[in-house]
């Protein structure tokens, strides 16, 4: 039998909660990030959209665009408790749960037997569940797998409910542009385009090995995707692996000098959340090591870190202490790009006797 997926996605799930709080904000042009000249925004409204502001966007470019746009800054906390609210709700109709960030989760209820077996009524009441709890809105897709789901639910946004029945992929695929399928970017997309692929019904008559021979493997998991195929599982939420403090400068940082002051600077922000999150029942209780992050100006990032040689009580943990492990974290990291900072972070990691950070 064809699995039964929902894909929950909260409407603008950042601004939508500064729209509730504050009536002033409503209904006018509204985005939530930094306003500083290297800010971009987390997330817009759709009054905001119509001018073109997006979600990843330049705050300035954002101005540009919408010159009446409203930007008020991120509150992570506010929207952390909302989503463990929604969390919660999903968690009563279905324990194969696998949240994406904040504000989407893909549900399996091929098992359910709520709504006596309709993944559609299903989605419905989790939407109308939602909204009695929250105030706010969220779009649901149902589809027979992943892939699927994520499309439907973006299909009528705001606030809707979109299904894909397994009857119908095939016509549904076949007028489907190549942008809409996951991974496809705009640099996939434009070579697509100059193969002559403009839909999912171009891509599979033109063939899984034309395809492997102008985009590698990545071409056999496109000619799948394109053909309605999707065997990836819900996975249920995975176990935090690090926790980190960062921050992105206005300015470049040039001297190791600067970079040592802003990592004492970070330390203090960075305990606090650590000592917060050690308190929660998701806490791993192993904190192996600590790290070191950097993004040079040319956007390339580079990470470095050590593990701790005994186990550690990571409330414990003092700057002084740390103090000579992280500098030399730190020239590690430098000495691999030896360009100016345009962020600089600092962590620690958990997990298994084997756990390590892919160095990038």
């Amino acid at each position: 039998m064809p699995k039964k997926i929902i894909h929950i996605d909260m409407d603008c799930f950042y601004a939508a909660v500064e729209m509730r709080d504050l009536p002033k904000l409503r209904n006018i042009p509204l985005a939530v990030g930094g306003t500083g000249p290297r800010s971009v925004l987390t997330t817009c409204n759709y009054l905001a959209r119509k001018f073109g502001v997006r979600s990843a966007m330049s705050s300035v470019y954002a101005k540009k665009l919408c010159p009446s746009l409203e930007i008020v800054p991120v509150n992570m906390e506010k929207y952390r408790y909302e989503s463990k609210n929604i969390l919660k709700i999903l968690s009563d109709y279905t324990d194969k749960i696998q949240p994406l960030g904040l504000d989407e989760a893909y549900l399996d209820v091929s098992d359910s037997k709520l709504f006596k077996g309709s993944a559609t009524l299903l989605a419905k009441e989790i939407k109308k569940r939602i909204y009695h709890n929250t105030k706010l809105t969220a779009s649901a897709g149902v589809a027979p797998n992943k892939f699927l789901a994520k499309i439907a639910s973006d299909w009528n946004k705001p606030d809707g409910l979109f299904v894909i029945h397994p009857d119908d992929v095939d016509l549904f695929l076949k007028g489907l542009k190549v942008e809409k399928i996951n991974g496809v970017g705009k640099v996939t997309a434009q070579k697509l385009k100059n193969l002559g692929l403009y839909t999912c019904e171009d891509i599979k008559k033109y063939g899984q090995e034309k395809l492997m021979i102008n985009l590698g493997k990545y071409g056999q998991r496109l000619y799948e995707l394109s053909c309605g195929k999707d065997d990836s599982e819900v996975h249920a939420r995975t176990e935090r692996k690090s926790l980190s403090t960062e921050r992105t400068f206005n300015q470049d940082l040039i001297t190791i000098t600067e970079m040592k002051q802003m990592i004492k600077t970070l330390f203090p922000i960075f305990q606090k959340r650590l000592l917060k999150y050690i308190t929660s029942k998701d806490y791993p209780h192993q904190t192996k090591g600590l790290f070191v992050k950097l993004k040079f100006n040319d956007f390339r990032c580079v990470t470095s870190q050590s593990s701790f040689n005994s186990k550690i009580d990571p409330t414990s943990l003092r700057y002084q202490e740390l103090k000579e492990e992280l500098e030399k974290l730190l020239l590690m990291a430098y000495e691999r790009g030896k360009r100016p900072i345009r962020l600089l972070g600092i962590g620690v990691f958990f997990g298994s006797e084997n756990t390590q950070l892919k160095l990038l």
